[in-house]
């Protein structure tokens, strides 16, 4: 009797050991298929996108570079000088040039030379044009690694000097809360609304390029890799080692160029040399790699990489070693 009731118990355990390897199986598959909805979602996304900011962008970018052309001069202001006293002054100039044109046209009175000058004013990245029809044009320089990146223009005006200005048009990515900084920003402290737009748009350019450079330098290596259109989240995986390594960050800021969040499991797999026949029957349990996360938050994502590869083998050596004296 005692040997049946040892059989019946070992029975229930084959069971649950069964249920279990089934129940992560279930949830890989599905983890697997929820990321590629996701990604075939994001990628349908820019494509429905792509057309209609292309238009725009190439209308926006002839007339900057008409802009460019028929300056006259361009100053370069510090950071000091870039204040609410220059703009308002960019802003009356191109309210005044609008009204005279206005009265040029209906008077028929001959140009004056003297008021055809066109000056731009380069602040760090961005360049501050005074465009026609009372309009201030910025347009927006990124870089990587001291490589220039895309190029992006923002338009605001006004109906008056005294009024408050919006954004008319842009060339932003549209996942991009421009509208947002405008709420926040743009009628209480322009300046700090062009300056945060700069912000946005080089450090959503930094995460995209770390991202790019890694599956350049490291594409055999990644598995899965997974991200939002702004690469405010980010993951992939690790297959070539003695475990599933997954790696998973989260920016939450669009400023932020390194994680605030940074989560490292590894997943050991049940055909490891060092995994036990028992330990390959139960379901598998992940670590954290806690210097993987400290890495990913202090370094730039390819050189964390780099840190995280070098490091794993001795990690997972001392990983095992605690599981087996455990």
């Amino acid at each position: 009797q005692h040997g049946e009731q040892l059989r019946r118990r070992q029975h229930s355990l084959s069971e649950l050991t069964y249920a279990r390897e089934e129940d992560a199986t279930k949830l890989e598959t599905t983890r697997s298929r929820l990321l590629n909805v996701l990604k075939r979602h994001e990628d349908l996304k820019e494509r429905l996108s792509r057309d209609s900011d292309k238009l725009i962008f190439e209308r926006l970018q002839k007339e900057f570079e008409a802009a460019r052309v028929a300056q006259t001069e361009e100053i370069s202001i510090d950071d000091e000088q870039w204040n609410d006293g220059l703009l308002a002054t960019i802003r009356e100039k191109v309210h005044i040039e609008a009204e005279r044109k206005a009265m040029v046209n209906l008077a028929n009175i001959p140009t004056d030379s003297q008021f055809q000058s066109r000056t731009t004013y380069r602040i760090r990245n961005k360049v501050i044009y005074c465009l026609d029809g009372a309009r201030i044009g910025i347009q927006y320089e990124t870089f990587f690694a001291g490589e220039p990146c895309e190029i992006y223009h923002c338009v605001l005006e006004s109906k008056s000097f005294l009024e408050k200005m919006t954004v008319t048009e842009h060339t932003l990515p549209f996942f991009l809360p421009i509208r947002e900084v405008e709420t926040d920003h743009l009628s209480s402290n322009a300046i700090r609304f062009i300056d945060h737009l700069e912000e946005i748009l080089q450090s959503y350019i930094d995460r995209r390029e770390q991202v790019r450079l890694i599956k350049e330098l490291y594409g055999n290596q990644i598995g899965e890799l997974f991200y939002s259109l702004p690469y405010t989240l980010i993951e992939f995986t690790l297959e070539d080692f003695e475990c599933k390594v997954t790696v998973s960050i989260r920016y939450s800021d669009l400023i932020l160029t390194l994680p605030s969040q940074a989560r490292v499991l590894a997943w050991p797999l049940r055909s490891a040399k060092r995994i036990s026949a028992a330990d390959r029957r139960a379901q598998p349990v992940p670590s954290r790699l806690s210097y993987a996360e400290n890495a990913l938050k202090t370094l730039s994502l390819p050189e964390a990489y780099a840190e995280i590869v070098l490091e794993l083998p001795r990690a997972l050596k001392q990983m095992f070693y605690s599981q087996e004296s455990d």
